[in-house]
């Protein structure tokens, strides 16, 4: 039997492939167009108090406003801080004693230094260098907020006329794909809530590690380690640990072992304590899946993956519940 004879077949072709070549060229676009819905799950309560006030579309315009003064602005404000400070730190690193003094480091009669002393250097110029990489991607960054922005406004004016047009694209039952939607707004709420609480209190907690211990700029490096507290598991360490190391090398063990322990005993335990609480009360979902999801959804959307991969994987439990109750049991 010949296959694409019907006008049928040769029409669903022209589709997939259209599709395949639509998800290709908005691929460097993702974030900005997931980024739409997160959004309007966040700022839709101000639009709905809005709205009675100053209109529909006014309304929309001004949260757009608030988006961008709450969150690009600081954002923007932050990574031009972090790419100076990162340059003058590689650049005193390089050159301080706290390398001098690794280049002597030996391990019985192993001089191990020289070559530990050559890979920091390589390492803190590669930093510095990385730093400037923030600037490369101005242009992607700038294309996706617009698109973030765009579907936030039309989300904002009219989300049951979107809502309609997906709604019956989804093959399950409406009761199935009102949960859907409700998980969608329950995962996105307890993901921010969660992730934010847990930077600020861990890049809190590090600061004041670094104040206690004498390290210098306790708040930029407060700051710093808020910025990767958004990462699961390690995104505090990158931070507290090489500085435990300094501390050694720099033949202070007292104030390393305090920063080490404060790390390992309280600056870690705020995820498991804080991110588990959150994501019971507001999505029910167990920490395990938001653990493994952000994992998943980081190494694929960046930052945005912190919230798209729990969603992913409860939707995934979710759609299988469905199909067996659905398609299965019936």
């Amino acid at each position: 039997m010949a296959i694409f004879e019907s006008k049928k077949e040769r029409a669903a072709l022209i589709i997939i492939l259209l599709a395949i070549g639509l998800a290709i060229a908005m691929a460097p676009y993702i974030t900005g167009l997931l980024g739409a819905p997160v959004l309007y799950v966040l700022f839709a309560p101000l639009h709905t108090w809005l709205t009675p006030r100053i209109g529909p579309r006014i309304g929309a315009g001004v949260v757009i406003l608030v988006v961008f003064l709450l969150i690009v602005l600081p954002g923007i404000w932050l990574v031009g801080m972090l790419v100076g400070q990162a340059q003058g730190a590689a650049a005193g690193l390089v050159n301080s004693a706290l390398l001098e003094r690794l280049s002597t480091l030996k391990v019985g009669q192993f001089e191990v230094g020289p070559q530990l002393a050559s890979m920091g250097k390589e390492v803190i110029t590669w930093m510095g260098g990385s730093a400037i990489g923030f600037i490369g991607t101005a242009t992607r960054f700038t294309l996706n907020l617009l698109f973030s922005f765009f579907g936030l406004y039309y989300l904002l004016l009219n989300p049951a006329r979107t809502w309609k047009a997906v709604g019956p694209i989804i093959p399950f039952s409406r009761e199935n794909v009102e949960v859907l939607r409700d998980r969608f707004r329950s995962v996105t709420n307890a993901t921010v809530v969660g992730t934010g609480l847990v930077a600020v209190v861990q890049g809190v907690l590090v600061g004041l590690g670094f104040l206690i211990t004498g390290l210098n700029d306790p708040v930029f490096w407060g700051l710093v380690t808020m910025v990767f507290g958004v990462l699961p598991l390690v995104g505090a360490g990158m931070v507290w640990a090489p500085a435990a190391i300094s501390l050694f090398i720099s033949n202070r063990p007292g104030a390393a072992i305090l920063l080490i322990v404060l790390g390992v005993v309280v600056v870690a335990n705020v995820e498991n304590v804080i991110r588990p609480y959150v994501f019971r009360r507001y999505s029910e979902i167990h920490p395990m899946i938001t653990l493994v999801g952000a994992v998943m959804g980081v190494s694929y959307l960046g930052l945005l993956g912190l919230l798209i991969g729990p969603l992913a994987l409860s939707y995934f439990f979710e759609l299988i519940r469905m199909y067996r109750e659905e398609y299965l049991e019936a």
